[in-house]
């Protein structure tokens, strides 16, 4: 079994390279634009992604918390399949929505998953001192596949947007290889009762069904016992729900200022590249500052917004590198601190949580900035957002960061 489970990590390598070749993430925005869409309709279809997530986040990780991470990760390559099919048939707001629901049901059934059965590998391993680098290492490659992504779906999407969905649905279905050939480190081993020895001895659905609103009554016991894991959820939900706001709408910021999609992807490579950067660093940047890095990347993110309202191509791609880089730092840091405080037969479902606390910023931001941005332009709407979010990481930024160890 050990050797068997020691493979887990280089196959989830393989598996976040694949997965992350997601050529739809730098043209997206700008699909729906041409699709007829405006801001504000975009704004709402990325609400019904999230709105989507915080229904069926939490669920999502009880399965995987009860019924295997494993499981949980095939499902979820099935849905990202399905969800790009519909992108290419879609013609109206409704089809869109659907589409946006079945890939956030898809983002779910990983999002807890992946990480928890990463974390339990190298738990069994005796190997959990080392899962900030292994984070690290594996956000790097999110970072480097997500770049060739950015520049093959642009230059795909300048010649053909149906191409570039259908390489997403292509690669969709190669990310189950690498899934398929991972092993579940055992319930036992984890501290989990057996969810099948449930279903013998109890009969049937009921004893699961009574196993999961146990598995939820103990994890709300655990966020309502222990305030640092709400501070730690709120602080980088807030934080990174602005980056991923930046990341999006960047698309149509650049378009606005005169540039093609190869030039847009050719912008957002660079960025990949700095991200791929922090994230390389970002174990480097934790040992020499600890988790004060938490507010002072915050702040300096919030700072960067205020410089798209100078609508300066030069001054916004500066911005934007600064931005994403901090992300990608600050990522493991927050896995971390969830890690260290949460349970392992409670992790996916408390991280879980942590995402959906995510898609309640998201769906409170994203409709709102792009119904304004349609009204003053988006170089306005990010100087405002900045503004804001130094107000608010200058409040809660201190309190919201747990205190080293």
């Amino acid at each position: 079994m050990r050797e068997k489970i020691i493979k887990n990590i280089p196959l989830d390598y393989i598996n976040t390279f694949i997965t992350n070749l997601n050529m739809q993430s730098s043209i997206w925005v700008l699909y729906l634009a041409y699709c007829g869409m405006n801001l504000a309709q975009i704004g709402m279809l990325e609400g019904v992604y999230h709105a989507t997530s915080i229904i069926f986040e939490v669920p999502s990780g009880a399965v995987a918390d009860l019924l295997g991470r494993k499981k949980s990760m095939l499902l979820s390559r099935l849905c990202i399949a399905i969800s790009c099919v519909l992108m290419m048939v879609s013609n109206g707001f409704w089809m869109f929505a659907l589409s946006f629901v079945i890939q956030a049901l898809g983002n779910n059934f990983n999002s807890g998953s992946e990480e928890a059965l990463v974390y339990d590998s190298m738990k069994y391993l005796g190997q959990e001192e080392g899962y900030v680098g292994v984070n690290g290492r594996l956000n790097m490659l999110i970072e480097i596949s997500q770049g060739i992504a950015t520049v093959a779906g642009g230059i795909l999407a300048e010649y053909s947007y149906f191409w570039c969905y259908g390489a997403c649905v292509v690669i969709a279905l190669l990310a189950f290889l690498p899934v398929a050939f991972m092993t579940e480190v055992p319930m036992e081993e984890r501290g989990e009762p057996s969810v099948m020895g449930e279903i013998e001895e109890n009969g049937g659905k009921k004893s699961i069904r009574k196993l999961v609103a146990e598995h939820f009554r103990t994890s709300l016991h655990i966020l309502k016992s222990d305030a640092r894991i709400c501070k730690v959820i709120v602080y980088y939900s807030m934080v990174f729900a602005a980056t991923t706001l930046m990341f999006f709408y960047s698309q149509q910021y650049y378009s606005d200022l005169g540039y093609n999609k190869i030039q847009i992807s050719l912008i957002l490579l660079l960025i990949s590249g700095v991200s791929c950067l922090g994230a390389m660093l970002s174990e480097k940047i934790y040992g020499k500052t600890g988790k004060k890095i938490a507010f002072i990347g915050g702040f300096v993110i919030a700072t960067t917004f205020l410089c798209y309202g100078v609508r300066n191509v030069y001054l916004a791609v500066a911005a934007f590198a600064v931005a994403q880089f901090l992300n990608s730092v600050l990522y493991p840091v927050q896995s971390l601190s969830l890690n260290e405080l949460i349970p392992s037969e409670q992790r996916a479902t408390l991280i879980s949580v942590s995402s959906m606390f995510f898609s309640i910023a998201m769906i409170l931001c994203f409709p709102i900035a792009g119904a304004f941005a349609d009204r003053w332009g988006l170089g306005r709407v990010f100087f405002g957002l900045g503004i804001l979010l130094i107000l608010l990481v200058a409040g809660a930024g201190m309190i919201a960061t747990p205190k080293k160890g």
